[in-house]
């Protein structure tokens, strides 16, 4: 399929969203009503009871709480009638991270079909050989096939960016596709639009950038055999969408380096006449050569793409954060930490 083709769109029955690694952790704050989340701590809470108190379960749970890193990684899982997958997007920096949350998150191994990996940064790829190798042999122990893992083909060797103090900010080394493929991989490789896991779920291409502001990650760098050059655009960061009936298109975006507004945009025009329902992860708005950007991004949010929930997270910032809670506040924000889960049902909304 062409990049510039738009992509057909499969109404799911249900989307559920799992954030398994994210640079925050939060599981004391309510959720607003009307937002169809659960907290990490209401899903620990359902664990054994420890002992009883005046006729209340007791239940160990902040022992048990996901610890939060430098990354992102979600597991979406969409089912339409009989037919359900289960793709994790991104892993994150640590392999050993990743399977300690997805063990406190009761996660199945064997039941992740597909990794898709949204673009090169060690944040959101330095695991994947260690979460390729555990769920490769837990599929096979169950004896499903092994896991496809969809990669963009321009693979660098290395990133970085160049900080205000003078010296560059590394990023972890990315995994060669020999390693993925050692540890139990199936790699296939797209760097235009295409459909994932049978087509419950639709890859972007590159990103078009439509907005003025939206202009790319200032003083970053790529590394292939050796050699530094300038590559503020990042032209290999694709976002994955699903649709669910009634609901409208979930975007999940790794960090936006095109601009949430422009990932959002693309999205509305390879899914259209639908509406963006849940705008889940980084908006990187945080740091000085992006920072200017908050102000235009909430505005045409707002204005322009309009999606029912905006989820923040990742490489969005504070002050990111907190201009978007108080567009979107009370029933149209919706926190995006590690181990909170989505439950989007189809339904049929009602006007708002």
């Amino acid at each position: 399929m062409e990049s510039g083709a738009p992509a057909e769109s499969v109404d799911l029955d249900e989307l559920l969203v799992t954030v398994v690694v994210d640079n925050a952790s939060d599981s004391l704050s309510s959720i607003p009503e009307g937002i169809s989340q659960l907290s990490e701590r209401e899903h620990l809470l359902s664990g054994p009871s420890v002992g009883t108190l005046d006729g209340h379960d007791m239940v160990a749970v902040f022992e048990h709480l996901c610890v939060a890193c430098h990354g992102f990684s979600v597991l979406a899982r969409g089912r339409r009638g009989e037919d359900a997958v289960s793709v994790l997007f991104d892993v994150g920096p640590s392999g050993e991270v990743w399977l300690s949350n997805a063990g406190r998150l009761g996660i199945d191994l064997s039941d992740i079909a597909v990794l898709f990996v949204s673009h090169w940064h060690g944040d959101h790829t330095a695991g994947v050989p260690t979460v390729v190798g555990a769920i490769a042999e837990a599929r096979a122990s169950a004896g499903r096939a092994p896991l496809l893992v969809d990669l963009h083909p321009d693979r660098p060797d290395r990133r970085g960016m160049l900080t205000p103090l003078g010296k560059f900010a590394m990023l972890p080394p990315e995994p060669t596709f020999a390693e993925i493929e050692a540890a139990g991989g199936q790699i296939t490789t797209h760097a235009e639009v295409h459909a994932v896991a049978g087509g419950l779920f639709m890859s972007s291409g590159d990103i078009p950038r439509m907005t003025e502001y939206e202009t790319g990650l200032g003083g970053h760098y790529t590394w292939r055999e050796g050699r530094a050059a300038p590559d503020p655009e990042i032209h290999d960061e694709r976002f994955l969408a699903a649709q669910v009936r009634g609901r409208g298109t979930t975007v999940f975006s790794a960090c936006s380096h095109a601009g949430i507004v422009n990932a959002a945009l693309e999205a509305r025009r390879l899914i259209p006449e639908q509406p963006i329902d849940l705008l889940l992860g980084g908006y990187h708005l945080a740091g000085l050569s992006v920072e200017d950007r908050i102000s235009p991004t909430v505005r045409d949010l707002a204005d322009l793409v309009a999606p029912r929930i905006v989820s923040p997270g990742h490489c969005t910032g504070w002050r990111a954060a907190s201009a978007l809670a108080a567009a979107f506040m009370p029933s149209r924000y919706a926190s995006c930490v590690v181990g909170t889960r989505f439950i989007l049902e189809a339904t049929a909304l009602e006007a708002e």
